[in-house]
Protein backbone atom coordinates (compact mmCIF):
# COMPACT_ATOMS: atom_id res chain seq x y z
CA UNK A 1 0.00 0.00 0.00
CA UNK A 2 0.91 3.58 -0.61
CA UNK A 3 1.33 6.33 1.99
CA UNK A 4 -0.48 9.46 1.78
CA UNK A 5 2.76 11.52 1.41
CA UNK A 6 4.58 8.99 -0.95
CA UNK A 7 1.45 9.48 -3.02
CA UNK A 8 1.34 13.27 -3.30
CA UNK A 9 4.35 13.13 -4.06
CA UNK A 10 4.08 10.28 -6.81
CA UNK A 11 1.22 13.69 -8.20
CA UNK A 12 3.19 16.08 -7.63
CA UNK A 13 6.13 14.66 -9.77
CA UNK A 14 3.99 13.80 -12.60
CA UNK A 15 2.41 16.63 -12.98
CA UNK A 16 5.73 18.26 -12.80
CA UNK A 17 6.54 15.57 -16.02
CA UNK A 18 3.33 16.83 -17.78
CA UNK A 19 4.20 20.66 -17.13
CA UNK A 20 7.67 19.82 -18.54
CA UNK A 21 5.38 17.83 -21.39
CA UNK A 22 3.73 20.00 -22.61
CA UNK A 23 6.34 23.10 -22.93
CA UNK A 24 7.96 20.73 -25.13
CA UNK A 25 5.11 19.45 -27.19
CA UNK A 26 4.43 23.58 -27.47
CA UNK A 27 8.06 24.52 -28.64
CA UNK A 28 9.11 21.22 -30.64
CA UNK A 29 6.21 20.25 -32.35
CA UNK A 30 4.63 23.48 -34.26
CA UNK A 31 3.02 24.12 -37.37
CA UNK A 32 3.23 27.76 -38.38
CA UNK A 33 -0.64 28.77 -38.96
CA UNK A 34 -0.06 31.86 -42.05
CA UNK A 35 -3.54 33.33 -41.46
CA UNK A 36 -2.96 34.33 -37.84
CA UNK A 37 0.27 35.23 -35.81
CA UNK A 38 1.26 32.17 -34.10
CA UNK A 39 1.85 28.62 -34.56
CA UNK A 40 -0.11 25.47 -34.21
CA UNK A 41 1.14 23.30 -31.18
CA UNK A 42 1.09 20.17 -29.01
CA UNK A 43 0.76 22.19 -25.47
CA UNK A 44 -2.79 21.52 -24.87
CA UNK A 45 -2.38 17.70 -24.86
CA UNK A 46 -0.25 18.01 -22.32
CA UNK A 47 -2.77 20.17 -20.05
CA UNK A 48 -5.75 18.08 -20.92
CA UNK A 49 -3.61 14.50 -19.75
CA UNK A 50 -2.64 16.28 -16.81
CA UNK A 51 -6.39 17.46 -15.48
CA UNK A 52 -7.64 13.86 -16.60
CA UNK A 53 -5.12 11.85 -14.73
CA UNK A 54 -4.63 14.14 -11.64
CA UNK A 55 -7.76 16.38 -11.37
CA UNK A 56 -8.57 20.13 -11.67
CA UNK A 57 -5.64 21.83 -9.50
CA UNK A 58 -2.76 19.87 -11.13
CA UNK A 59 -4.68 20.72 -14.32
CA UNK A 60 -4.82 24.67 -13.44
CA UNK A 61 -0.90 24.55 -12.69
CA UNK A 62 0.11 22.56 -15.42
CA UNK A 63 -1.81 24.69 -18.55
CA UNK A 64 -1.20 28.17 -16.77
CA UNK A 65 2.32 27.90 -15.82
CA UNK A 66 3.22 25.51 -18.45
CA UNK A 67 1.54 27.94 -21.48
CA UNK A 68 3.12 30.92 -19.73
CA UNK A 69 6.59 29.19 -19.78
CA UNK A 70 5.97 28.05 -23.00
CA UNK A 71 5.11 31.70 -24.12
CA UNK A 72 8.49 33.01 -22.12
CA UNK A 73 10.78 30.98 -24.02
CA UNK A 74 9.46 30.87 -27.25
CA UNK A 75 9.51 34.96 -28.04
CA UNK A 76 5.91 35.68 -27.07
CA UNK A 77 6.45 37.47 -23.67
CA UNK A 78 3.20 39.80 -24.45
CA UNK A 79 1.12 36.61 -24.10
CA UNK A 80 2.53 35.09 -21.11
CA UNK A 81 0.17 36.46 -18.70
CA UNK A 82 -3.03 35.71 -21.02
CA UNK A 83 -1.66 32.15 -21.21
CA UNK A 84 -1.33 31.57 -17.45
CA UNK A 85 -5.09 32.55 -17.16
CA UNK A 86 -6.46 30.63 -20.14
CA UNK A 87 -4.65 27.94 -20.32
CA UNK A 88 -4.76 27.80 -16.94
CA UNK A 89 -8.92 27.96 -17.29
CA UNK A 90 -8.72 25.68 -19.68
CA UNK A 91 -6.96 22.82 -17.41
CA UNK A 92 -9.19 23.48 -14.18
CA UNK A 93 -12.66 23.31 -15.86
CA UNK A 94 -11.16 20.25 -18.01
CA UNK A 95 -10.44 18.79 -14.75
CA UNK A 96 -13.16 19.59 -13.17
CA UNK A 97 -16.15 18.26 -15.75
CA UNK A 98 -14.09 15.33 -16.92
CA UNK A 99 -13.88 14.41 -12.60
CA UNK A 100 -17.61 15.03 -12.79
CA UNK A 101 -18.03 12.76 -15.94
CA UNK A 102 -17.12 9.70 -14.30
CA UNK A 103 -16.70 6.66 -16.68
CA UNK A 104 -19.24 7.73 -19.08
CA UNK A 105 -17.50 8.36 -21.75
CA UNK A 106 -19.35 10.89 -24.14
CA UNK A 107 -19.17 13.58 -20.74
CA UNK A 108 -15.21 12.91 -20.88
CA UNK A 109 -15.15 13.89 -24.66
CA UNK A 110 -17.39 16.92 -23.33
CA UNK A 111 -15.20 18.28 -20.73
CA UNK A 112 -12.28 18.43 -22.75
CA UNK A 113 -13.85 20.09 -25.52
CA UNK A 114 -15.24 22.68 -22.81
CA UNK A 115 -12.10 22.94 -21.90
CA UNK A 116 -10.39 23.89 -25.57
CA UNK A 117 -13.41 26.17 -26.10
CA UNK A 118 -12.75 28.40 -23.44
CA UNK A 119 -9.06 28.15 -24.12
CA UNK A 120 -10.53 29.80 -27.01
CA UNK A 121 -12.63 32.28 -25.95
CA UNK A 122 -9.77 33.45 -23.59
CA UNK A 123 -7.44 34.01 -26.47
CA UNK A 124 -10.03 35.77 -28.56
CA UNK A 125 -10.12 38.42 -25.65
CA UNK A 126 -6.27 38.26 -25.49
CA UNK A 127 -5.92 39.07 -29.17
CA UNK A 128 -8.06 41.45 -28.76
CA UNK A 129 -6.51 43.42 -26.17
CA UNK A 130 -3.11 42.59 -26.91
CA UNK A 131 -3.48 44.15 -30.71
CA UNK A 132 -6.48 45.95 -30.14
CA UNK A 133 -8.50 44.55 -32.79
CA UNK A 134 -11.72 42.36 -32.40
CA UNK A 135 -10.86 41.07 -36.25
CA UNK A 136 -7.43 40.36 -34.96
CA UNK A 137 -9.11 37.98 -32.14
CA UNK A 138 -11.38 36.57 -34.79
CA UNK A 139 -8.87 35.54 -37.00
CA UNK A 140 -7.26 33.11 -33.99
CA UNK A 141 -10.27 31.11 -33.47
CA UNK A 142 -9.61 28.71 -36.24
CA UNK A 143 -6.10 28.15 -35.20
CA UNK A 144 -6.98 28.06 -31.37
CA UNK A 145 -10.06 25.88 -31.97
CA UNK A 146 -7.86 23.31 -34.65
CA UNK A 147 -5.04 23.14 -31.91
CA UNK A 148 -7.70 22.62 -28.84
CA UNK A 149 -9.30 19.84 -30.58
CA UNK A 150 -5.76 18.34 -31.48
CA UNK A 151 -5.25 18.54 -28.03
CA UNK A 152 -8.57 16.67 -27.10
CA UNK A 153 -8.03 13.63 -29.59
CA UNK A 154 -4.26 13.18 -28.40
CA UNK A 155 -5.81 13.12 -24.90
CA UNK A 156 -8.64 11.02 -25.41
CA UNK A 157 -6.33 8.58 -27.30
CA UNK A 158 -3.33 8.49 -24.73
CA UNK A 159 -4.45 8.65 -21.06
CA UNK A 160 -6.63 5.04 -21.00
CA UNK A 161 -3.35 3.53 -22.07
CA UNK A 162 -1.29 5.56 -19.45
CA UNK A 163 -4.39 5.13 -16.63
CA UNK A 164 -3.17 1.19 -17.42
CA UNK A 165 0.40 1.99 -16.46
CA UNK A 166 0.61 4.48 -13.49
CA UNK A 167 -0.12 3.84 -10.16
CA UNK A 168 -1.86 7.15 -9.19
Amino acid sequence: MVSKSNQRLRRLTLAALLMALSVVLGRFFLIPIPWTHGNLNLCDAGILIASMLLGPAYGTAVGGFGGMFLDLISGYPQYAFFSLVSHGLEGLSAGYFYQKAGERRGYQWLALILGAVIMVVCYFFSDSILYHSWMVGILGIGGNLLQGAIGVLVAMWLVPHLKKHLLL
